[in-house]
């Protein structure tokens, strides 16, 4: 791995708890514990196609945070740059859906380590020395203030340490306002060479309407993703816009596909799309990000990238848990044609 591309990514990684298969919360006594989280999703999925996966976080200097910093090591992910701090792990409790049952995630995560971060407390000039890539998403600087500080000094040192910076706007109305994801994420997107996002992200991240947009009767009017992502890079001067349609059926059926807007070569890329049975829908943009990352950073064309990160991220909807434990090669099969499932022997 000494010569992979470095990429770096930073954010809240935390426990998480979900009771077996598809039950209700505490329908029976447990709950089975795993680790997971927007830039973690990530960093995992990096690792997994052979880059040199970097995770920035904070995590309390107790048995708990070991065991987070374990799982990160465990799929590949580099921890060098983690720090010990803070009383406790952020926790997440998710309830996998089915058929007309949605999925339903509880957050128990205030006051967690990573939200006493602040500017100032990461060396970033070490933490991007040979990095090529830098990805964050708008969970972190929803956790606080001073994270959101942390958060756009991180996206300035990248940029002046020559790393390029991708965004997934990630909405999260549990954390924040419209109002103050606006202000945080408008400043962000600005900075950002690939921003990453869906339609619901879009309008409440950055203020942008997308028009035609009715995922729920089932019906895409791929045009407005067009205007809206061209919108975004000529307001923000943002290279490349990538939005992820989900048709949502039901929790268990959902269609899955993408687009891409190469602004340089002002060029709109429609991806292949897929009819996913849902098996855990959780950390399935990230899987998308990650594929995306990978792809653009090993020097593949905009839409062969695009077909890649769409590939990747059906595979993770098919996956239980957070982390996205697939391979360029099952990755690439998928994405040449290959839908039949059959057993590989």
């Amino acid at each position: 791995m000494a010569n992979a591309i470095k990429t770096v990514t930073f954010g809240e990684i935390m426990l998480r708890l979900s009771p077996p298969g598809f039950e209700r919360f505490f329908q029976s006594p447990h709950l089975q514990a795993t680790f997971g989280g927007g830039e973690a999703n990530v960093a995992v999925s990096l690792a997994h196609f052979g880059l040199d996966s970097y995770y920035v976080t904070r995590v309390p200097a107790n048995p708990v945070g070991d065991a987070a910093i374990s799982a990160l090591r465990a799929e590949g992910v580099r921890t060098a740059f983690v720090q010990r701090g803070g009383d406790r792990l952020g926790i997440y409790f998710a309830e996998t859906g089915a058929s007309q049952r949605a999925s339903t995630v509880v957050y128990d995560r205030a006051g967690s380590a990573i939200a006493g971060v602040k500017p100032g407390d990461i060396a970033w000039s070490d933490v991007f020395a040979g990095a090529a890539w830098f990805h964050v998403t708008g969970i972190t600087p929803a956790l606080g203030p001073s994270v959101a500080d942390a958060t756009s000094e991180a996206v300035e040192a990248a940029h002046a340490a020559g790393v390029r910076v991708s965004l997934d706007l990630n909405y999260r109305a549990k954390l924040w306002s419209r109002a103050r994801a606006q202000e945080v994420m408008r400043a962000l997107a600005a900075r950002a060479d690939v921003l990453m996002a869906n339609e619901e992200d879009i309008q409440a991240s950055l203020g942008l309407e997308v028009p035609g947009a009715d995922l729920t009767g089932g019906h895409l009017d791929v045009g407005g993703y067009r205007m809206v992502a061209e919108r975004v890079a000529d307001q923000f001067g943002v290279g490349q816009v990538a939005i992820t349609l989900r048709e949502s059926f039901s929790a268990s059926r959902n269609g899955w596909s993408a687009v891409l807007y190469d602004g340089p070569c002002r060029e709109f890329h429609e991806s292949q799309r897929y009819d996913v049975t849902v098996v855990d829908r959780i950390g399935g943009g990230d899987g998308f990000a990650a594929g995306l990352i990978y792809a653009l950073a090993a020097g593949r064309p905009a839409a062969a990238a695009l077909r890649f990160a769409v590939a990747a991220s059906a595979l993770k909807q098919t996956i239980p848990g957070d982390f996205n434990r697939v391979t360029i090669a099952e990755v690439d099969r998928l994405a040449e044609g290959d839908q039949s499932g059959r057993v590989q022997r």
